[in-house]
């Protein structure tokens, strides 16, 4: 019958496991690899912040017949300095400068129309002064603030504080990696982009939640047993949960990736592929410390706790006293926690759930 069971429905019952728990230091030295990365091409490449942030002017060449290169020369006989000119579009050119006073504006537009074969008046300009991008980064920090606190009251209530340290960890994780992707490929940041990054917190928090949940059900009355550990019980918890992030995950990223091809691609949206870029990120990276970051370091966390190690303690005894009895093995004892120890393992239809007799040969010995 077992061999009839899909993956995810082994992985539910212990049939099959996979070591989440156990072998958190790989996580957490591959973690704190990219970790490292990200926060290196931050302090020395930057993050590209764009226009909104930094203050300037952007116009937009639409239909036009000139090239990259038409568009840069016309613009910096002008301004003087080095402007950045990107095709967004088929026929879409994109230039933007440093702030530029109102007559400036007006001779970069006479330039471009003449260089480009348009009418100027063709030509729009934006300009954005860097006061505005302060109040929206200012924003964006107090919005975190409170999303962080109400996390960590809600997590408190709901679960543990120590639930919501590790959805911390994970969070701070994912947002470090995300911003790390931003700076090593010179993508630029936009309103857009925080956003993005702010979108991507709520749905890391939502899968890191729903394999929590499923350790409190797998964790309740553990101090009250003697057959599986703490970790051992979370480590289920994820293997039962862990399809579910995977599938969720898969369904939530098939349209972000349309967005950047079709929106961002074909298009040429360049405000979708700063959302798109930062949720799929997000997404990913969500999935990822859900499983293999929060879920451990929750366990490494109360572990600390003396009951759970009191638990840790009556369980290694049982083996070892079942192991030189010889009445019952290691091994058995693993399947019995594998299996969920019966309180998340549902009984076949007719099967009736009773404990193996021992060997005649083996009766009234201690």
């Amino acid at each position: 019958m077992s061999a009839k069971l899909s993956l995810g429905a082994r992985l539910y019952t212990g049939e099959t496991s996979v070591d989440f728990v156990g072998r958190r230091r790989t996580w957490y030295i591959m973690s704190g690899i990219i970790l490292l990365i990200a926060i290196a091409a931050v302090g020395i490449r930057g993050l590209n912040l764009g226009v909104e942030f930094t203050g300037g002017a952007v116009f937009t060449v639409p239909q036009s017949s000139c090239s990259v290169e038409d568009a840069r020369t016309a613009t910096q006989s002008v301004i003087g300095g080095e402007p950045i000119v990107t095709q967004t579009g088929q026929d879409i050119i994109r230039i933007q400068t440093e702030p530029l006073s109102q007559e400036q504006n007006l001779a970069v537009t006479s330039a471009l129309g003449e260089a480009c074969g348009i009418n100027s008046t063709d030509v729009t300009v934006q300009s954005v002064g860097p006061t505005w991008g302060a109040e929206i980064t200012g924003k964006a920090l107090q919005a975190l603030v409170v999303f962080l606190i109400l996390v960590v009251v809600f997590l408190s209530i709901y679960f543990e504080w120590r639930m919501a340290l590790a959805a911390l960890v994970a969070l701070f994780h994912d947002v470090i990696i995300t911003v790390g992707i931003y700076a090593l490929t010179g993508l630029e940041v936009t309103p857009a982009t925080v956003i993005g990054v702010l979108t991507i917190l709520g749905y890391s928090l939502y899968d890191t939640v729903v394999v929590f949940d499923k350790v409190k059900e797998n964790t309740r009355g553990i101090t009250g047993q003697s057959v599986q550990t703490y970790s051992e019980a979370a480590n289920l918890a994820v293997n039962q949960t862990v399809v579910r992030s995977i599938n969720t995950s898969v369904v939530a990223l098939l349209p972000v990736v349309a967005i950047i091809i079709v929106g961002a691609g074909l298009l040429g949206a360049g405000t979708l592929l700063d959302l798109a870029v930062a949720l799929f990120i997000g997404m990913a990276a969500g999935t990822y410390s859900s499983i293999f970051i929060a879920t451990p370091f929750l366990a490494q966390l109360k572990e600390h706790q003396p009951e759970i190690k009191a638990v840790s303690a009556r369980v290694a005894a049982r083996r070892s006293s079942a192991a030189k009895r010889g009445g019952g093995t290691e091994g058995d004892e693993t399947t019995a926690v594998k299996a969920g120890v019966a309180s998340t393992t549902a009984l076949a239809p007719g099967e009736r759930q009773q404990p193996k007799r021992r060997p005649r040969s083996k009766r009234g010995r201690g």
